[in-house]
């Protein structure tokens, strides 16, 4: 009795555990969205490269006192220059990604950037048969026609629809696509496989090396006033540091996430972030949404849903 108990209250703080890591992967990956979108569009800080050369920057020193010094995973150490190539290109893919994402924050709203955002699947299909000819069964891409008409309908309902915006938002999530299975690639040798935050340790450094020459080239008087934004609002350095570390937090939660429960787990979970990180922006930033970019999104989220359900049977 007392072993059954015993391994009932254990069983009861894993569950506690995971259901706490759920709430903190949600808070941090809704949260520096939302703030994007708050330092980006309402506070008139329009520096997108900036942004994420900070985020990059808050990654690489978090990253680095967590693995060295707080031990939460092991080293994973570099073994040869080729190596070093692979994850430096990936580091640039990610980059495009990230900054796209935030620009078009500054001219989309929450709710269509994660309406676009939810077609990755579609391109990571896409990249998935061009780079390597892996095939899927065709029940599995038909699953993807509702994942790009909902797009489509949305697009065409949306009353914040801008264009710029919305090309950058899809060439984001193009970059994110094509990031995943670019990895899947360069570091397919089992030697040479890297865990996420070990991967974030060595991307991020090489991140702001990139950010930092094209933030004083495309952004040339960033300095000056973001330096000026924050004398005039006392809380932009808070939000700033407060942004960043959350960019890092959300890379570390996805992680521990999908330490501790399923890949099945991870997508059903991650399916339903985006539909909650919608209405919250909706309810907080008030922009005006109609009822076809709502039917529209609910038809990509539902594509994407059979699209994972379709994999697992697969496999």
């Amino acid at each position: 009795m007392a072993s059954m108990s015993s391994s009932s209250a254990a069983s009861k703080k894993q569950a506690i555990f995971i259901t706490c890591l759920i709430i903190l992967w949600y808070s941090t990956n809704i949260g520096v969205l939302l703030l994007n979108k708050f330092l980006l569009s309402n506070y008139g800080f329009a520096y997108p490269i900036f942004l994420t050369m900070c985020h990059m920057s808050a990654c690489a020193v978090l990253s680095y006192i967590s693995i060295m010094f707080l031990k939460i995973v092991p080293i994973q150490r570099i073994k040869s220059r080729s190596q070093f190539l692979r994850i430096a290109t990936l580091s640039i893919v990610f980059c495009g990604s990230v900054v796209g994402g935030n620009i078009s924050l500054r001219y989309l709203p929450v709710s269509f950037n994660q309406a676009v955002g939810a077609t990755t699947p579609f391109f990571t299909a896409l990249f998935a048969y061009f780079m390597t000819l892996k095939k899927e069964a065709w029940i599995t891409y038909a699953c993807l026609v509702p994942v790009v008409a909902g797009v489509v309908i949305a697009s065409g309902g949306e009353p914040s629809f801008h264009l710029y915006g919305f090309i950058m938002c899809i060439s984001a999530t193009a970059a994110r696509a094509f990031k995943s299975v670019l990895q899947g690639v360069l570091l397919s040798n089992e030697g040479e496989k890297l865990n996420s935050m070990n991967l974030m340790l060595y991307m991020s450094p090489i991140a702001v090396v990139v950010l930092l020459p094209a933030a004083l080239v495309m952004e040339p008087n960033v300095l000056e006033v973001v330096v000026s934004l924050g004398m005039e609002h006392k809380y932009m350095w808070i939000l700033l540091l407060i942004n960043s570390t959350m960019a890092y937090g959300a890379n570390l939660c996805n992680f521990l996430v999908t330490k501790h429960t399923s890949a099945l787990t991870l997508q059903v979970l991650g399916n339903a972030k985006g539909a909650v990180a919608v209405v919250i922006s909706i309810l907080i930033f008030r922009n005006p949404v109609t009822f076809i970019g709502i039917a529209g999104y609910t038809m990509t989220v539902m594509g994407v849903v059979a699209y994972g359900e379709s994999k697992r049977r697969a496999k």
